[in-house]
C-alpha cells in the first residue's frame, strides 16, 4: 500500500515545495477519487466538449457524489469542523483546475458564489433549507449579479429593480455573464430596492413566470461553461424568499472577496494544466532529429512555468491557512488573483509558443488554458479592479473614479 507522501508524489508530481503534505490522509484520499474520476470518465471527450461548447452530461451529479462538502474523510482528525479544511479547499479547486478550466468555474460558480449567497445572505431557515441540498448537489445554483451596462462598477450601477408590494417583491431587469443559469434550480438575484436604493438578494426560480434565460453564444474562452442572459419582468418573490442578511453592497461583497482567493488557485491550477499540457507535448514532438525537450530554449521556458506555479502554489497555500483562521482578508484575496491570473497568462502564452502551430489546436489541450486564462484575468474583479483594491489599502485613497 501507497504512503500519503507516495501517493501525493504521483497525485503533484510539480509540487516541488511540497506543500501537499500538510493534507491529511483522508483529504488526499478524497482528492486521488477525484483525480480517478476525471481521467477514468472525462479526459477522453474533454476537448471535443470544449470545442462544442458542452458540459460533460453527469459532471455535476457525480462531483455531487463525491462529496468535496461532505465526506466523512475530510473530517478524520477534524472533529466538530463545520466545512473542509482551505488548504483542501485549495488543492480540490487546483486539481480540477488542472484539469479544465471551464468545469472548476462551472463548479465554482454554484459551490462558491452561489452556495456563499445562501451562507452569508440566508438566515437560520434559509441556510437550513437550501445549504444541504446545494451542498449534496441535489439543487443547483448560481450568482445573478451582473448586468449588461454593469460589471466593475456594479456598486455604484445596479439597474435590475426590485418594488415591495405587501409580501411580495416585483423584480425588473437584465443580467449578463450569469455562469450556470440555464440549469439552475435556484437563482440569488441581487436587485436594487425602489424604495432605499440598497441592494437586495432575492431567490428566483428558472421556470418561474417572468424569467427568460438565453445563453451567450460565439466566446473564445470558458466554452463548456453555459454563461447566460437574464431577462426578469414583473417577476414575483415572496418575501420569505429573499436573502434576509443581503441589505447594502457590504454584504455582496463579503460574498464576493469570500471566493476571489478561490479564483487565486483556479489561475494556479490553470497553470499546473499548461504545464502538464506542455511537457507532455514536448516529450512526444519531435524536430530536427531530436525531442524538442531536449532542446535549451524549450528547457528555459519549462523552468519559467514551474517557477511561476511554485510561486504562485506558495502564494496560496498561505492564503488557505490565513482563512483557516478565519482571517479573509479583502488585500491579500485581491494579491492572489492580481498577480496569479497575470502568472497563468504568462504561463499559457510560453506553453502554447512551445507547442507551435499545434498549440493553437484544441486536441492538444493547451489551447483551452491558452484560452480559457483570458478568462480568468477578467472575472472575479479584472487586474485593474484589484490592483485599485490592494492600492486603496496603501495609500487611503480611493481611485476607482
Amino acid at each position: 500500500m501507497s504512503t500519503k507522501q507516495e501517493l501525493l508524489n504521483r497525485l503533484y508530481p510539480e509540487d516541488v515545495l511540497k506543500l501537499s503534505a500538510d493534507l491529511t490522509e483522508g483529504e488526499v484520499k478524497v482528492l486521488a477519487q477525484l483525480v480517478e474520476l476525471l481521467e477514468s470518465k472525462y479526459r477522453k471527450d474533454l476537448n471535443k466538449h470544449w470545442t462544442n461548447c458542452t458540459v460533460p452530461e453527469g459532471f455535476f451529479e457525480d462531483l455531487g457524489k463525491l462529496g468535496y462538502k461532505t465526506n466523512p474523510l475530510l473530517f478524520e482528525g477534524r472533529e466538530g469542523a463545520k466545512a473542509p479544511s482551505q488548504l483542501f479547499e485549495f488543492f480540490f479547486t487546483y486539481t480540477l483546475a488542472r484539469f479544465d478550466i471551464s468545469l472548476v468555474t462551472l463548479l465554482g460558480v454554484h459551490s462558491g458564489l452561489g452556495f456563499n449567497s445562501f451562507l452569508f445572505g440566508g438566515d437560520d431557515a434559509q441556510r437550513k433549507e437550501y445549504l444541504p441540498k446545494l451542498a449534496s448537489h441535489e439543487l443547483r445554483t448560481c450568482f445573478a449579479l451582473t448586468e449588461p451596462l454593469h460589471g466593475s462598477d456594479v456598486a455604484w450601477g445596479l439597474d435590475t429593480t426590485a418594488r415591495r408590494e405587501g409580501d411580495k417583491w416585483i423584480l425588473n431587469g437584465e443580467k449578463r455573464w450569469i455562469g450556470g443559469a440555464i440549469v439552475a434550480d435556484v437563482i440569488p438575484v441581487y436587485a436594487r430596492d425602489e424604495e432605499t436604493g440598497k441592494p437586495k438578494c432575492f431567490i428566483v426560480e428558472r421556470e418561474q413566470a417572468g424569467v427568460e434565460i438565453d445563453v451567450i453564444e460565439n466566446k473564445i474562452a470558458l466554452k463548456i461553461v453555459p454563461n447566460c442572459n437574464i431577462k426578469l419582468t414583473n417577476v414575483e418573490v415572496e418575501e420569505s424568499k429573499r436573502l434576509q442578511n443581503i441589505n447594502g453592497f457590504k454584504d455582496i461583497a463579503k460574498v464576493l472577496f469570500s471566493t476571489r482567493a478561490a479564483v487565486a488557485f483556479m489561475a494556479t491550477g490553470g497553470m499546473a494544466g499548461a504545464l502538464q499540457a506542455t511537457l507532455k507535448y514536448v516529450k512526444e514532438r519531435e524536430q530536427f532529429g531530436n525531442k524538442i525537450a531536449s532542446y535549451q530554449l524549450v528547457q528555459e521556458k519549462l523552468a519559467m512555468m514551474q517557477a511561476n506555479l511554485t510561486q504562485a502554489m506558495s502564494l496560496c497555500v498561505h492564503i488557505a491557512k490565513l482563512q483557516e483562521q478565519g482571517d479573509y482578508n479583502e488585500v491579500v484575496t485581491s494579491i492572489g488573483k492580481m498577480i496569479n491570473s497575470l502568472r497563468l497568462r504568462e504561463s499559457v502564452a510560453m506553453g502554447r509558443g512551445i507547442c507551435g502551430g499545434n498549440g493553437i489546436v484544441a486536441d492538444y489541450d493547451i489551447a483551452r488554458f491558452f484560452s480559457d486564462a483570458e478568462a480568468v484575468f477578467t472575472y472575479e474583479g479584472t487586474h485593474e479592479v484589484n490592483s485599485l483594491i490592494i492600492g486603496r489599502a496603501m495609500t487611503g485613497e480611493a481611485a476607482f473614479n
